[in-house]
């Protein structure tokens, strides 16, 4: 299922053979000019002030969403750091209490 399938070495294509130039190629002392880039088939985007309302509202609820999702990831290192806190201080207590009936 998961080995690697080759075509049978008869239908690679030919190698081609590149010759090389014996002659350099003349210097040109002008700078070619490249030709004007083609016009793009895609249509514009024309903005309404209705789809610009639009805009605004998605970004602005994409910020909101992902602050909000932020400070819960805080909230919740924050009160991970207290429990072990207290489990720190709990069992601190554990130890000198087993130490002092002794």
């Amino acid at each position: 299922m998961f080995t690697p399938k080759y075509p049978p070495n008869d239908t690679a294509p030919a190698p081609t053979v590149i010759q090389p130039q014996t002659a350099p190629a003349p210097a040109q002392s002008h700078v070619p000019v490249a030709p004007p880039a083609p016009a793009s088939n895609r249509p514009t985007i024309q903005l309404t002030p209705g789809s610009t309302l639009a805009l605004v509202a998605g970004g602005g609820a994409v910020v909101l969403v992902v602050g909000t999702v932020l400070v819960s990831m805080l909230l919740a290192v924050a009160v991970t750091g207290v429990s072990v806190a207290v489990v720190a201080i709990v069992l601190r207590l554990f130890v000198k209490d087993l130490h002092r009936e002794r």
